[in-house]
């Protein structure tokens, strides 16, 4: 048997992994509000933009046409900056030590929330604005007591540590780079990117997207499945958990085989540090000829490519000064991107050796960890 205290700090060390399902059952519906503050503090972020978009253009809708004005090219800053902005801050909330420090975020959070939804929601409405904001702060809570905030932090997590590994692995993207820029400068593409409605483009967006992570994900699963089922991990990773709440924690005599949810829980995570990495670069093509073609496209190209598609473009409801087509022709590389990618990264010796071998390496570390917490705490 451990402590309240030793329990706690072993209950948040697997939280941070993104390991709800290793816990004892009751433990993720306590501290439940701390626990959500850095979920709480990035809607406050979305909130206080939303109000502050509203204080400069008096409207509650965002359509830039044309050539953007400077109030609309701040807001147009306003708009690409929000979500990094948000990650970054509840990043910050989340490296907060304290509950009471957590507690005191989270309620800072949702004040600013609430504020934001009565001087400028997204909705003209106030009533409908707060009701809103009452189903998001709700889903946030309910994600967090099942056990899927956490993994949602950890990914989050994950992406923001893979961004130092970018240069590298944007260098393995370069032969890829090169293939779909023919893809870029092909007439048909644009015809179509100009013409296809954004219901079907999303349709096939999620499809080739839906291929790559089956892909991954079964990969995953068979270099994966014999560590599960080995049981307890090397003794040379038990000098490794020194300084961690599981220092003193004996190993069992027997371990206890991984339940099915800890199995999904253990898969998801090896393979959503992956994925990350994949979408990461797959984002930077996509940004890449975004601005490409932001350059290239002159009005006279673009009435050639498209057989004078528009000059404007929406995402999310918004009229912003893109080309549809280019946004569209965008969507797509990124998604032929993420998929090449997921088909070359499990097969590549190199990345094994530098992103695979080592996620790996920490997961026996975290199993063998998972044995002395489930030998040491009470079944219920």
């Amino acid at each position: 048997m451990i402590d309240v205290t030793q329990r706690r700090a072993a209950d948040a060390w697997f939280l941070d992994r993104g390991l709800p399902a290793v816990l004892r059952p009751g433990a993720l519906v306590r501290r439940l509000w701390p626990r959500s503050a850095p979920a709480l503090a990035g809607f406050a972020v979305f909130m206080a933009n939303s109000a502050l978009l509203v204080a400069v253009t008096g409207k509650h809708t965002i359509d830039i046409d044309g050539h953007p004005t400077r109030t609309e090219w701040f807001v147009l800053a306003l708009l690409v900056l929000v979500l990094p902005i948000a990650v970054l801050v509840g990043w910050l909330v989340s490296r907060i030590s304290t509950l009471r420090a957590k507690t005191v975020a989270a309620t800072v959070a949702i004040t600013i929330a609430i504020a934001g939804g009565i001087l400028g929601g997204p909705s003209p409405r106030v009533l409908v604005d707060l009701l809103f904001e009452g189903a998001v702060v709700a889903a946030i809570l309910v994600l967090t007591a099942c056990g899927a905030g956490s993994i949602l932090g950890w990914a989050v997590q994950m992406t923001m540590s893979n961004l130092a590994a970018v240069g590298s692995l944007m260098a393995r993207a370069l032969p890829l780079l090169l293939l779909t820029i023919l893809v870029f400068f092909n007439s048909p593409v644009w015809v179509m990117a100009a013409t296809v409605s954004r219901r079907r483009l999303w349709l096939a967006l999620v499809f080739l997207t839906l291929i790559a992570v089956a892909f991954v994900v079964s990969v995953t699963a068979d270099r994966v499945r014999p560590i599960m089922e080995a049981g307890d991990p090397a003794d040379d990773y038990s000098a490794r958990l020194a300084g961690t709440p599981f220092e003193a924690m004996p190993d069992p005599a027997s371990v206890r085989p991984l339940s099915r949810g800890e199995r999904l829980n253990v898969l998801f995570v090896v393979a959503a540090s992956q994925l990350s990495q994949i979408l990461i670069i797959a984002a930077m093509v996509a940004l890449l000829f975004l601005i490409l073609g932001l350059i290239l496209l002159s009005p006279e190209l673009l009435a050639a490519w498209t057989r004078n598609g528009r000059s404007d473009g929406s995402v999310l409801g918004m009229t912003i000064p893109v080309p549809d087509s280019l946004i569209q022709i965008t969507f797509f590389l990124g998604a032929l991107t993420f998929m090449y990618l997921s088909a070359g990264t499990v097969s590549d010796v190199e990345y094994r050796t530098r992103f695979f071998d080592p996620l790996i390496d920490d997961l026996r570390l975290t199993l063998r960890a998972r044995n002395r917490y489930r030998a040491a705490v009470a079944a219920p």
